[in-house]
């Protein structure tokens, strides 16, 4: 009766000898026939399509070794010592003192002859001397490619190889999808929006399927749209700027090539971020009724449209369930929630620091210096981000991306960061001076400005300091308004640090 044997199959790019190592079905057909030359059956072939360095774990190796120690297989044959394991000796030692038989067909070695033993251990420990060199050496290569500004990879989505010999980085054929992207998100459209629309006209994503709004949000923060060299310090981590030993950054981009433009994408990473609001311009209605998106119904908590003459809970208007759906003749209701905004704005005092004025004021300058404000608005957002990297470095370094070699690079990253910090403070504190607020204390000049608006200007200035009237539903058909009775007025804030 024969006895059974494992085949162990490993295959790797690696050449030994100027003889590319054996495919699979190479090394099959070699196992098998060593098998039926010594009286072997083979009972199970396993086989790994991985490196056989310390790093990487190997299911099917585990396996086969497992199944050598349960004794559930006398023998196991392995085509070279290399394609074993190049962890060293004490990936054999093992086996050897459990007297497990081992065979290694190229180097003609076997564990069932004791003289063999030492070439076992000593071509073990070669492979792993040999393996650490060349990893070390194709770590240094890439090292010095990286510094070069060479790409080591397939170019990025947008991007081709413009030179093959320097593998600089030149705009591809997908670059206008990618400024899209950017000039998207930029000016207030979410990621999976961004995703819809350009799945919508069949434009191919990066991986070639169907976009989504993780691979819009990767593309946004990823810094070779920069046009800088990046590394992913750690498997799943976010692509980062390389460094050289200096700690400098590296273009990757051919002389012609250009970058998506530095002020496209700081804005599109601050709204990304929840940091900035749409662009300025951006498309959106502006209803034209004077409490249209401010009025609440009090039973359902819906907004409100005009029918008729009034306003009407919007849910009940469309066949919405509301229980006590409510409705106010709009001339009332208005000159109601008019005097109340004249009264409040004019009690409130200019001199104490007073809440609603401090809203009011803020919202002014909005309306009347829009492109400052707007200016205000972007160096606020820059001193958040700012803020957000400042967390996000502690955040890896907690993560342990800043171990080891990348640790060198971490202080200088720090203090690139504060600066940043320090600069955007630095721009913030230049807004901020006196608000002329002279209209807001004059009884007759504000009651003026007000009858004289015309109907945008009048929103305009009653959202200066209401937020939300919620008002219910009258005590009967055709009962006097009552205001005071029926409307709830909720007033504006100072907006949050």
């Amino acid at each position: 009766m024969t006895q059974e044997i494992d085949l162990y199959l490993r295959k790797s790019a690696i050449t030994r000898q100027r003889e590319r190592a054996l495919t699979f079905r190479a090394q099959e057909q070699r196992g098998r026939r060593w098998a039926d030359e010594h009286g072997y059956t083979v009972r199970k072939v396993w086989a790994d399509n991985l490196s056989a360095y310390t790093d990487t774990v190997r299911p099917e190796f585990d396996k086969a070794i497992g199944a050598l120690l349960a004794d559930e297989v006398p023998a196991l044959w392995c085509y070279a010592a290399d394609r074993f394991s190049r962890k060293g000796a004490g990936a054999v030692i093992p086996l050897l003192d459990a007297g497990k038989r081992i065979v290694f067909d190229y180097e003609r070695l076997d564990s069932a002859e004791p003289r063999d033993r030492r070439d076992i251990i000593n071509r073990a420990e070669e492979a792993r001397e040999y393996s650490s060199l060349l990893s070390q050496r194709v770590r240094d290569t890439k090292q010095q490619q990286r510094d070069e500004g060479a790409w080591l990879g397939a170019p990025p989505y947008g991007y081709e190889i413009a030179d093959r010999e320097t593998r600089k980085l030149g705009n591809g054929a997908g670059w206008k999808h990618v400024i899209r992207v950017f000039e998207s998100v930029a000016d207030g459209l979410s990621g999976r929006t961004v995703a819809i629309a350009l799945n919508g006209e069949e434009v191919l994503s990066p991986d070639g399927g169907d976009w989504a709004g993780s691979t819009i949000h990767r593309m946004i923060h990823n810094p070779v749209y920069e046009g800088w060299q990046v590394i992913v310090p750690k498997r799943g981590a976010r692509p980062v700027v390389h460094r050289t030993a200096k700690g400098e950054r590296v273009s990757v981009l051919a002389e012609d090539a250009s970058p998506v433009p530095p002020d496209l994408v700081r804005r599109a990473r601050l709204v990304m971020g929840g940091h900035l609001p749409v662009a300025p311009g951006y498309p959106r209605g502006k209803p034209k009724h004077l409490l249209s998106g401010l009025l609440r119904c009090a039973s359902c908590g819906g907004g409100t449209a005009i029918h008729g003459r009034s306003y009407r809970c919007w849910n009940y208007t469309v066949g919405k369930p509301c229980a006590e759906p409510a409705s106010a003749m709009r001339s009332l209701i208005e000159a109601y929630v008019f005097e109340k905004w004249l009264e409040a704005v004019l009690k409130a005092d200019l001199d104490d620091a007073d809440p609603l004025m401090i809203a009011v004021a803020e919202r002014w300058v909005a309306l009347t210096k829009p492109e400052e404000t707007e200016e205000h608005r972007q160096a606020l957002a820059a001193v958040k981000a700012a803020e957000r990297a400042l967390e996000r470095l502690a955040e890896d370094r907690k993560a342990g991306i800043y171990d080891g070699a990348m640790g060198r690079f971490y202080p200088r990253l720090v203090k690139e960061a504060e600066a940043d910090l320090v600069a955007a403070e630095s721009r913030a504190a230049e807004f901020g001076g006196a608000v002329d607020l002279t209209i807001f204390d004059d009884m007759d000049l504000l009651t003026a400005k007000g009858e004289a608006a015309d109907a945008l200007t009048r929103r305009d200035l009653i959202r200066l300091a209401i937020d939300k009237v919620t008002v219910t539903r009258g005590a009967r058909r055709g009962a006097p308004f009552d205001g005071d009775a029926r409307c709830t007025i909720e007033w504006a804030t100072p907006a949050a640090e």
